[in-house]
């Protein structure tokens, strides 16, 4: 099993921040998601589903993901999801945004991702922490970016 948990202060208004989860900007900062389709819509969120296609190469995998948790206030705005990767992953990812100040975010980015099976294990040793580690900062990055931009 691979964990992550990343904090960084962001010079931008939580709302344009939170504005970049919501399902029709979603692939600004995750450009991999290729579709994002609702397939139910639960009112508070908690249990609603979306199917996801994500290009990985030249491969599209498609999944299902739930949301687990749902927090929108003025001063903390929070999702955590979870889906299962090509029957192999089970991988569950948390996005918290904590208002400092009018300009000032700190954004927290955690999750975990668990082989289901063997072959899940091992691809999980051979990626790596350092591999994982790579991509959680990239994310980050990117959403510092596309935040700045819409500020």
């Amino acid at each position: 099993m691979i964990k992550w948990h990343e904090e960084r202060i962001i010079p931008v208004n939580i709302e344009t921040i939170w504005h970049l989860f919501e399902l029709e900007n979603i692939q600004r900062i995750m450009p991999n998601v290729v579709e994002n389709k609702v397939l139910e819509q639960k009112e508070g969120v908690v249990g609603s589903t979306y199917q996801q296609k994500y290009k990985e190469g030249k491969r599209i995998e498609t999944y299902i993901v739930e949301d687990l948790e749902y927090e929108n206030t003025a001063l903390k705005k929070h999702n955590k999801i979870g889906f299962t990767l090509a029957k192999a992953f089970e991988i569950e990812a948390s996005f918290t945004l904590h208002k400092i100040g009018e300009d000032q975010t700190k954004f927290i980015y955690q999750g975990e991702n668990k082989g289901l099976n063997f072959l899940g294990k091992v691809l999980l040793k051979l990626g790596g922490e350092k591999n994982n580690n790579k991509v959680v900062t990239e994310f980050m990055d990117r959403v510092e970016t596309e935040a700045l931009k819409e500020a």
